[in-house]
């Protein structure tokens, strides 16, 4: 007859162990978070100290005080200006979020069906894989003014742009990881009785879940760094009209506050995105 107290001890030492990886994990966590936060306090000292020696003058090189100004005056509604030429930063950046968003959006759904598709079947993969290899390889810039010429200056090229830019690499991400799942997952699930599908719904999707998230990551990055590009034409209610019109004028305090507001949110976005992706395929690096 075992001793009862084998299971007592038995889970306790469990518990310390899984207490163990969890200090260890957290442990990495903080060493990690410290040192991005001293490189980029030791990035910030060294723009100030060059602004402080006026290496440049302060029309190439503002210092991080003209910048912070910049984004207290840009930010505020009473400063006789609206904010900046009639919007406030929080208006601009809502409006390149939101031109984002709907550009995503599109790119994704048709990224995800098309990548389906051309992993599902071949002869669609052979007859489409030439065009979007074709539009990946394309910068945005160069089918902007086209699609202006197409839809006009309004908001239907901007985010058209943002979509045609984004879809690709959904595309491409999705037919490599519907490609390469196991053939054993959909035999089996073929054995138990399960339809076309439910194949794809129950075993397909699920391990391309991964790869495919991973393409609607660099979409989003794609995509969000178009965002100046689309708002070259008539979008100077956008982050990227003001980047634009700051140029104009030499407010180059304006533009760097622009730049850095696009990168935050970019690496917020991207942060988002990567937290999913862990929520979603938990397993993935681990097994």
């Amino acid at each position: 007859m075992s001793d009862p107290r084998y299971g007592t001890i038995l889970a306790g030492r469990v518990y310390v162990c899984t207490l163990t990886l969890v200090a260890e994990s957290s442990a990495r966590r903080s060493r990690s978070l410290l040192v991005r936060v001293i490189a980029i306090l030791v990035l910030l000292a060294a723009w100030w100290l060059a602004a402080l020696a006026k290496i440049w003058p302060p029309a190439i090189l503002p210092s991080p005080g003209q910048v912070w100004h910049q984004l207290l005056s840009t930010s505020d509604a009473a400063n006789g200006q609206g904010g900046y030429a009639g919007s406030t930063l929080v208006e601009r950046l809502g409006v390149s979020l939101r031109r984002v968003g709907y550009g995503c959006v599109y790119g994704i759904v048709i990224g995800v069906v098309l990548g389906l598709a051309m992993g599902l079947i071949p002869v669609v993969r052979a007859i489409t894989e030439p065009a979007v290899t074709f539009l990946r390889a394309l910068p945005p810039l160069a089918y902007l003014s086209l699609l202006v010429i197409w839809f006009g200056i309004d908001e239907e090229p901007k985010v058209y742009l943002l979509m045609v830019a984004a879809f690709p690499p959904v595309a491409v991400a999705a037919a490599a990881a519907v490609s390469g799942v196991n053939r054993q997952y959909v035999e089996a699930a073929q054995a138990l009785g399960a339809n076309r599908f439910e194949v794809i719904r129950a075993v397909i999707l699920p391990a391309s879940a991964p790869e495919i998230l991973t393409g609607i990551r660099l979409a989003v990055g794609i995509a969000y760094s178009s965002v100046v590009a689309a708002e070259t034409v008539n979008g100077a209610d956008g982050i990227g009209g003001m980047v634009l019109n700051a140029q104009r004028y030499n407010q180059t305090a304006v533009v760097i506050l622009g730049l850095f507001v696009i990168g935050i949110t970019g690496l917020v976005i991207d942060s988002l995105i990567v937290a999913a992706q862990r929520a979603l395929s938990p397993w993935r690096g681990r097994v």
